[in-house]
């Protein structure tokens, strides 16, 4: 009879099945993967580098040849685009000779006729369809428009990462001014749509570069993530060179203005437009110099999605909210600005030499109110938020006053007055517009984020102008859109709870004392890169 296995012998086979089952777990468990936090430690660190780094304070050359490219390109949306190719567009249908008529008692003469039936007359067949030389101008822009949010979109990584957006912007920049040059070789209509659509495209990249240039600027004046109590001073910098160049860019504005009337009285108008059309390419190629002082981005070891950086400015809903708003003020500007240069010509038969004073009066403005409006935030202690909200009230009042006189005669002195303070509620949009955005922007998002204001604002302007363009006649359904358009944008902007200081925190360039930050690389902790406070708790311990 066997005998029963000893104690020893027991604790053995216990030991040796405890081990083999232990084996067997550990065969079970995940190996953990090291390769994968070893990536994810080193994206951090590539972030948190970032956010350390510290940027050279700008140079004076830099900042002036930053204001010479504003100089350069500004007229393009607010001239060469919405005046200078209607015009140009318009001599190649020859209209019926006209006779002079009244309107709103006034005599209009048979040049003053001729010059809003060329703009406004459906005299391009396409199809079975006919369009005006301004709606054939906003279809081509809008042909811009989708060509450039293809681009932007595939190269949205190179806007922020190394040394590419450069390049980007040159080549833009250089595209661009090449589609000025030869828009009076055919005389035909249908080559207008790809000339127009290659400049809206480039304006859209370079403005992206411009913007973005601010933004690391204004980086170099305060440094890396700064205290509330400093915020002041980033507020101070940042608009002290966005009103400025906005001043620069509506003298360019006022100077194309300017010549497009020259050439207004000239007999040969098709060629004479062409002139202008040429001359504001060489004045675009001038302010190239700028791209040479741009900053190289921080550089990746490790390639991010171009889809996934394009769509990251949805991860910031102070940044994405802008661009709603942005997108209402161009919208706008741009509607009351043609519905009252056609209601002017159309209606009220103003001679052209008036629309020049206009012109002159509108553009020319800015340059005095705008370097006059940061002694004035400083004096009323306003933020970016409530001077962007001020644009948006000119803006109401003006369309306001447009739309309840719109069955009056307007007189010159109330024309000129009401320029003066439309002027200024563009000047104020657009310069606070990127002011706000590029506050709610985090480092190494400067290019995509402005990209995205770029483009933003270019459809905005683009729909006001298609807008008027369509209803030229129904100056009091244009003027109320306008109205509340404004209205909206500046309620939009008061109960969306929108703020640069609030932007600027969950985008890490503000910290406030006691805020605790998660991560800024998406799956490395638990926690949101948003900032949060302690609790009195968490402080004792």
């Amino acid at each position: 009879m066997a005998e029963p296995p000893s104690e020893v012998e027991s604790h053995d086979q216990e030991v040796s099945f405890s081990r083999t089952n232990e084996d067997e777990d550990e065969k079970d468990m995940p190996t953990p993967d090291f390769h994968d936090v070893a990536l994810k430690i080193e994206r951090a660190s590539e972030v948190y580098r970032g956010y350390s780094e510290v940027v050279d304070n700008p140079s004076r050359p830099e900042i002036w040849i930053w204001f010479f490219y504003e100089f350069c390109s500004y007229f393009i949306h607010t001239v060469l685009l919405p005046v200078l190719f209607p015009l140009h567009i318009s001599p190649i249908k020859r209209l019926a000779k006209q006779t002079a008529r009244y309107g709103r008692g006034l005599m209009c003469t048979t040049s003053e006729i001729q010059l809003y039936e060329a703009l406004t007359q459906r005299s391009i067949p396409v199809g079975k369809s006919k369009f005006s030389p301004l709606e054939w101008t906003s279809f081509s822009w809008a042909i811009g428009l989708f060509l450039a949010a293809i681009v932007i979109a595939s190269l949205s990584t190179h806007f922020d990462h190394g040394q590419k957006h450069a390049v980007i912007s040159g080549a833009a920049i250089a595209i661009g001014t090449f589609f000025c040059l030869p828009t009076g070789f055919f005389n035909v209509t249908w080559i207008f749509p790809p000339y127009i659509a290659a400049i809206v495209t480039a304006y859209i990249i370079t403005t992206a570069g411009h913007t973005r240039h601010l933004g690391v600027m204004v980086r170099g004046f305060t440094g890396p993530t700064i205290q509330k109590n400093q915020f002041h001073f980033r507020r101070r910098i940042s608009n002290w060179l966005s009103l400025h160049a906005t001043a620069a860019g509506s003298f360019g504005s006022a100077i194309i203005s300017a010549f497009v009337y020259h050439m207004l009285e000239k007999n040969e108008k098709f060629l004479s437009f062409w002139v202008v059309s040429i001359f504001s390419g060489i004045i675009w190629i001038l302010g190239i110099p700028h791209i040479f002082f741009f900053k190289p981005g921080p550089t990746t070891l490790f390639p991010v999605s171009p889809v996934a950086h394009f769509l990251s400015i949805f991860n910031f809903p102070h940044a994405y909210a802008n661009l709603l708003v942005a997108f209402l003020a161009s919208f706008t500007a741009m509607n009351i600005f043609t519905t009252v240069v056609l209601y002017l010509i159309g209606q009220l038969c103003l001679k052209p030499v008036f629309v020049l004073f206009l012109w002159l009066t509108y553009f020319i403005f800015p340059l005095v109110a705008m370097p006059l409006v940061q002694p004035l935030q400083l004096l009323i202690k306003s933020n970016g938020v409530k001077m962007y909200l001020l644009g948006f009230y000119l803006s109401t009042l003006t369309s306001g006053f447009a739309f309840y006189f719109r069955g009056k005669i307007w007189e010159r002195h109330h024309i000129m007055t009401f320029a003066g303070l439309q002027s200024t509620s563009v000047g104020l949009l657009y310069a606070f517009g990127r002011v706000v955005l590029l506050d709610c922007t985090p480092h190494g998002k400067e290019g995509v984020f402005s990209a995205w204001l770029s483009w933003i604002r270019s459809f905005g302007t683009c729909a006001g102008f298609t807008v008027a363009a369509a209803m030229p006649k129904n100056t009091g359904t244009c003027l109320a859109i306008s109205f509340w358009s404004a209205v909206a944008g500046g309620l939009f902007l008061i109960y969306s709870n929108i703020s640069d200081t609030g932007g600027a925190r969950r985008a890490w360039n503000l910290i406030e004392e006691g805020d605790e930050f998660g991560s800024p690389v998406q799956g490395l902790d638990n926690t949101t890169a948003e900032p949060s406070k302690k609790t009195n708790h968490e402080g004792a311990q």
